[in-house]
């Protein structure tokens, strides 16, 4: 094998900078409820976490059962509605995209987010032609960091989970990427809180821009 045939990024955080909606919604929800809006600092390094953290975030970690459900289910249909308002891909994705393209291998997306809001999403970034491979949350019977979506994604792809890098930004997403036997970089510009400590997650090294991801990528597995 001369070199990386396939590139796989999670989506939050490390494709698209999806915290501006996801804020939106979550303050739309917060209006609704009468209480102050939060700041982007105080939400983004949070949002790889999902929907779950944000809530708990915003409300408090001990809210009612039944209050927490009904959150839930409101913001995420606020955030349906509003799924591409803010978001855009990171400063140097569609180059990147376009060189991988070029080289003649292929990209895909491994995310934890449902997929009815991960297709809309890809649709309205305009990448569900170009993607190889989407992979959600509920694509298969498991979700990060379990190795099976990866190994989906690089079936789904048609090139060897060893021929294959992930760049993600939480430690599931390493963690799920070296149990499939992909390559594992940390995306720096991801949304990584502090109290997280990426220097023991075991990935293959950290990327602070995409076009670094190339370095890797043209470099013969080993």
């Amino acid at each position: 094998m001369s070199n990386y045939q396939c590139v796989l990024f999670d989506l939050d955080g490390t494709l698209a900078h999806t915290a501006g909606d996801l804020l939106l919604a979550l303050n739309k929800l917060l209006r609704e409820e009468d209480r102050p809006p939060l700041p982007m600092s105080a939400v983004r390094d949070y949002v790889s976490h999902g929907s779950n953290k944000l809530l708990k975030l915003a409300f408090g970690p001990d809210q009612p059962e039944a209050d927490f459900a009904r959150r839930r289910t409101r913001f995420l249909d606020l955030y349906q509605n509003n799924i591409c308002e803010y978001t855009r891909l990171f400063p140097g994705t569609s180059a990147l995209l376009r060189s991988i393209e070029r080289s003649g291998g292929c990209w895909g997306i491994v995310t934890n987010k449902p997929a009815f809001l991960t297709d809309p999403l890809i649709y309205e970034l305009e990448l569900e032609e170009r993607a190889a491979c989407v992979i959600s949350g509920d694509t298969t019977s498991q979700s990060k960091p379990h190795p099976l979506p990866m190994l989906t994604a690089a079936e789904q792809a048609g090139v060897a989970p060893e021929a294959c890098i992930y760049v993600g930004d939480a430690q599931r997403d390493i963690e799920a990427g070296n149990a499939a036997g992909m390559l594992s970089l940390i995306a720096g510009w991801g949304y990584i809180d502090q109290e997280q400590t990426p220097e023991t997650w075991g990935a293959a090294g950290t990327v602070m821009h995409m076009q670094e991801i190339m370095d890797w990528y043209q470099t013969p597995p080993s």
